[in-house]
This record gives structure tokens, sequence and C-alpha cells, in this order.
């Protein structure tokens, strides 16, 4: 059974499996990637020892390629809630959202329209700004509510018979702002477009079911949830199937999500993904991650001065543990660099690439992102308070 991460002995049990925390550095930075358990970097160096190889040999090392990909696959099913065939794994989100909208646009014609969220990660809204100047699409942007959480009504405003796809993040980069995505999935169906979900954000601190919210597509990346740099999607299976791929011709078009992966598959990172799904389970899965997380966030908005301005949600409803935060007369980068003397890693930065959502947050210039993930301890939040306070002296 895995140690209840509210215990003490819980949480230090799972900060003994990374190398990386034990130096007492406190990594508060978990939006810009996460640390990873050393099992996941053996499991990756044990691969390119033993399976270094490709598909559709007969001798043992790409036989073992073989079984690491299915492994993969079906992992990355379970995590998704979606049939393995429905998969498609790439070198990072980005890519693969540009490789997957191109594919999905073939078939779009001049006029038609795109919906993007003015809370997204650009990753999210770019690939869909450039297939439009190819090919003469629309591009709308769903506005947010004065707290950032997505305006539903302007969703459902914009919808029209031109809309293709409403593209949208589960959760912010920026300031942690969830958004009902079952809601708006069910406006983009009702309307005919496809739903199309960047999950990287949201996948790290809750668990996704897709066939609940009734995606269309969802794209995350392993690195946001202590796995290696990986881009995984889910697609539809009717949908995918109704796609012609961008693909070498020889190469294999089954199952189903392969037909869109091109290249190569870095199957050393993929058993390394193998073995962060194992890690989750190992410590009960989001579960138990999600509650601590919540946990740890709860503390510090209880926690902080007055004198700190969050931007956004102002408590835990509605977000996950990711806040955007300024203390009154500091600049922001002079706030991570006296953090960073302390041994906290945090970020300043001015767009945190979420190029609808910053300039209507009234900040001058950068802000301070601080973000919890379940290897973190209250010990290290009450270490970030305290902290924080004293950069005004």
């Amino acid at each position: 059974m895995p140690q209840v991460l509210g215990e003490v002995s819980g949480v230090e049990a799972v900060r003994a499996r990374f190398s990386s925390l034990q130096s007492g550095f406190a990594f508060l930075d978990a939006p810009g990637g996460t640390q990873v358990p050393d099992e996941v970097g053996e499991a990756i160096a044990l691969a390119l020892r033993e399976a270094s190889a490709n598909l559709g040999a007969v001798y043992a090392t790409s036989l073992r390629v073989k079984e690491i990909l299915e492994r993969a696959e079906s992992q990355a099913a379970r995590f998704l809630g979606c049939e393995t065939q429905e998969v498609i794994f790439g070198p990072n989100m980005t890519t693969l959202n540009f490789a997957l909208s191109r594919t999905a646009g073939r078939e779009f014609q001049p006029g038609d329209e795109i919906l993007v969220s003015s809370l997204d990660h650009d990753a999210g809204v770019a690939p869909w700004l450039e297939l439009a100047h190819d090919k003469q699409l629309v591009v709308h942007q769903i506005e947010l509510a004065d707290d950032t959480t997505l305006d539903l009504s302007d969703l459902e405003r914009k919808l029209g018979p031109r809309t293709r796809v409403v593209a949208f993040a589960w959760a912010s980069n920026a300031v942690g702002t969830v958004v009902d995505a079952k809601r708006a999935c069910e406006l983009a169906h009702r309307a005919g477009a496809i739903a199309w979900i960047d999950a990287v954000h949201y996948a790290a601190h809750q668990a996704i079911d897709v066939r609940e919210i009734d995606a269309d597509v969802l794209l995350c990346s392993s690195y946001k949830f202590c796995g290696p740099h990986l881009g995984i999607a889910y697609g539809r299976a009717s949908l995918l199937e109704s796609w012609r791929p961008y693909k070498a011709r020889p190469a294999p078009t089954t199952p189903l999500g392969r037909r869109f992966e091109t290249g190569t598959l870095p199957f050393e990172q993929l058993a390394g993904l193998c073995a962060t799904f194992e890690y989750l389970d190992s410590i009960g899965g989001f579960a138990q991650i999600t509650p601590y997380e919540r946990s740890l966030g709860q503390r510090f908005v209880e926690g902080i001065s007055s004198a700190m301005k969050i931007y956004g949600l102002p408590g835990m409803q509605g977000r996950v543990p990711t806040f955007l935060v300024n203390v009154e007369g500091v600049p922001a980068a002079r706030v991570a660099q006296l953090l960073a003397e302390q041994d906290i890693g945090v970020w300043a930065h001015d767009s945190w690439y979420a190029l609808g959502l910053y300039k209507r947050l009234g900040y001058d210039q950068d802000a301070v992102r601080i973000g919890f993930i379940h290897y973190n301890t209250s010990d290290e939040v009450d270490r970030l308070l305290a902290v924080l306070e004293s950069t005004r002296r």
C-alpha cells in the first residue's frame, strides 16, 4: 500500500526516491517542469543498454522495443481513460499539436472558424493561427471573466455553423484556473465542432477521463508529472479514422494512433514513461496526489501577506496549486533572485506564454510563478512564505 502523502512519513518516503530532492533545495517551480524519480532515469538507461533497436525485427532487442511501446500505449490509455489505439506519442505537446492540427485542417475551407481560449498557453493557440494563415480560416478568442475563469457564455455566443474546432486549456499554466471541460465540450459538440483540449498543466494535478468529459482530442506532456520530456495525445477513434495522416508511406498504420506518429519514436523515453506511470500508481495516484497538493495550496493562500498580490482566483476553489504573485514594491525578478539565494526555486516572467491572459492581469512587467507538486512539503511552503515576507525588507 502506498504511504499517505498527507503524513510526514509518506511524503518523505516519496522524496527519498528523488536524488534531486536530497540537497535541501525547494523546487517550487513545477509548472515549468517537475523533478524526476530515480527509477524513471534508471528505466531510460536500461532501455538504452538493453533495447537499442527499432521495431520489426525478430531478434531480442527489437522485441524488447515492441514490448516497451505496447506497454507505454496501454499505460497511457489507462492514464487518459481511452483505448490503446487512441494514444499518440510525440517529442512534446507543442510538436504534436502542430502536427495534429495540421492534419485535422486538411479539409477545412476558407472562412471556417476556430475558437481558442484567452487562458491558453500559446502552444494551444499558435498552431491554429498558423493554420488559419495558410488556409484563410478565422480564429476567435473566448473571453474570460474578471476572475480569469473561462466565459462559457461567450463561448456559446461565438459558436456558429462555421465553427470547426473549440480549443482550450483545461488548466492555466500561469494562474492555475481550471476550466469546466465537460461543459465546454458539450457546447462545442452542440455546434458540430471538435473539442480540443490542452491538458498539459491539468494532467499533473488531477485525474483525466476523456470519456467522462467527452473530449475529441486531448494533449499532455509527461515532464509535468515527474516523467521524461514526451508528448502524449488522445484522439477519438472515429475522428482519427476520418483523418488522412502526414506519414512516410512504408511506415505501419496500425494500431490507429500510430498513423499519426512520424519517424522513429524515442523508445528509451517511452520506457521512462512506463516507469513514471508505475511511480504514480505506487504513491496512490491522484486519489492521494490531488488532496495533498490542495492542502499545500491552501496553506500558502492562508499564510500569504496582504502585501502580496495573487492574480486570478483568490483561493483553492476552481484552481490547481499554481499561483502568480507579486510582492508590493519589489520587482518580480528581484524576488525570484532572493528566493534562489535561499534555496527556493521559482520563476519570474512576463507572459508565461499565455499571450491572451497576462496583459489582463494588471502587472507592469513580470510576475512570480509558484507551483506546488506532490513531492513538496508543508515546511517548504512555510519557508517560501517567510522568505517572501523578508523580500519586502
